[in-house]
């Protein structure tokens, strides 16, 4: 796969061009609430892509194929079922509401024409089918065609229901709901490579699940201290190794990450392996724990390493070697001098999620002021491009985007004290094959690709 840092990036034979594919929503200067997107998720072959958002709601998307008569089009995405996956809910013995915003979408590999995914909430995950019906039943023996039910003494033949063809329906019907088995609000879930099971995480316990069975999980991380007044991490993230079914890790908000091997015991309450990297005693400050508190981990396709988001930087791990990371990306280093107003706007506690692309060659991870930034492992080049309705013309090049820091500031530049805090890219997703990436930015998703010449 061609490297990131095409568009002004440096020269090389494979570097490609970001361009404007799509984007999805609303232009309105005055976003509900309810609209802001919360997850973005390709499914395994990338033709479908979901996104959930603080009302409840999931849209999925389905790539066009390609038209021989619009060549550019190059298989757009455009929407294949929307359907409202979770309601706001009361605790009434905790005396708490329950949002419905979905916090995480995973989808399960296709085993025949559905598609089925897990979407959760911070208490409940549900288990989703998203089915085409394109014929329907007709000559009932016991109600007629408008569904009333006819007189049993005026049945005089005995007919064979035919299947007449109708319009294309997608139907999306709740299949499983898996429930009470978090105290702490939800922040991951992640299939398993068996395909029959999957782990879902919260603050302080981690249950591993059976896809098949709802009323019960099993518990296999509990943090969770006597006196919750001596409580020092939560954790952040999980996932399941891409290739060992028995492999997961979780990260802290203390910056560690554990990998847990489920053959060694029950309750995986004593790790394998033990991530951490020895912090420079010399830039420690006030701040110190809660920027390097891990937002995100993720596997690369190949199970060799590890990604790790904190709040400035993204670390690729090598599973073999836990005293550091193999590789340090710096995200947006120039917002070192402003943790304190970051504090003080709340900023600082954002979580922002990271990605691989298909080769494990690149990766992606978001930024403030609809900025996202992109790092070529092979090259060690990287690339900050902004996802902003004024580049969205079709086949448009994203121009990659410089932040000044001090002194005199060049004209495509832009100063670190106008960046606009609210716009911040916390979730991306990368198809899993091709170099599509998906980004949303508050109530949009972009949609990019590389520009073929």
């Amino acid at each position: 796969m061609a490297g990131v840092a095409g568009g002004g990036g440096g020269g090389g034979g494979n570097d490609f061009q970001w361009c404007f594919s799509q984007v999805k929503g609303a232009i309105d200067e005055d976003v509900a609430e309810a609209d802001i997107i919360s997850t973005v998720e390709f499914n395994y072959s990338g033709d479908l892509l979901a996104t959930g958002d603080k009302g409840g709601r999931v849209v999925i998307f389905q790539r066009e194929q390609e038209n021989k008569s619009r060549p550019h089009s190059r298989g757009e995405y455009n929407v294949y079922s929307t359907f409202q996956s979770h309601e706001p809910e009361f605790d009434y013995l905790k005396s708490l509401e329950i949002e419905e915003k979905i916090n995480k979408i995973r989808w399960l590999p296709q085993q025949n024409a559905a598609h089925f995914l897990l979407s959760t909430n911070d208490k409940t995950i549900k288990l989703w089918k998203i089915s085409e019906r394109d014929k329907r039943a007709e000559g009932y023996n016991l109600k007629d065609e408008d569904g009333r039910l006819r007189d049993p003494f005026r049945i005089t033949a005995l007919r064979v229901p035919i299947l007449k063809p109708m319009d294309l329906m997608v139907e999306a019907s709740p299949r499983r709901i898996f429930a009470n088995a978090h105290t702490y609000h939800i922040n991951s879930i992640s299939v398993n490579s068996d395909h029959e099971t999957y782990l879902s995480a919260d603050d302080l316990r981690i249950n591993l699940w059976h896809l098949e069975i709802t009323d019960r999980s099993f518990n296999i991380v509990d943090i969770k201290p006597a006196n919750m007044e001596e409580l020092t991490e939560v954790i952040t993230a999980s996932e399941f190794h891409p290739h060992h079914c028995n492999v997961f890790v979780y990260s802290s908000s203390k910056g560690t990450i554990r990998l847990c091997d489920m053959r060694s015991s029950a309750l995986c309450d004593r790790h394998s392996k033990f991530f951490e990297e020895p912090e420079d005693p010399s830039s420690r400050s006030f701040f110190s724990e809660i920027i390097s508190s891990i937002s995100d981990v993720k596997f690369s396709h190949s199970g060799r390493y590890m990604m790790t988001r904190d709040y400035l930087s993204v670390k690729v791990w090598d599973l073999n070697m836990e005293n550091r990371p193999v590789e340090t990306y710096q995200v947006h280093e120039y917002l070192r001098s402003k943790l304190c107003s970051l504090y003080e706007n709340d900023c600082i506690f954002d979580k922002f999620e990271c990605c691989w692309n298909g080769s494990d060659s690149a990766i992606m991870t978001g930024s403030y002021n609809n900025f996202f930034r992109m790092f070529d492992r092979n090259t060690r080049r990287d690339i900050t491009l902004e996802a902003s309705r004024e580049s969205s013309k079709p086949r448009a090049i994203l121009k990659p985007r410089k932040v000044c820091t001090g002194g005199k500031r060049k004209k495509d530049e832009i100063s670190v004290d106008s960046l606009d805090f609210n716009k911040k890219i916390l979730h991306t997703a990368w198809h899993p094959t091709e170099n599509i990436i998906a980004v949303a930015a508050t109530n949009n998703l972009y949609i990019f690709q590389d520009k073929i010449n």
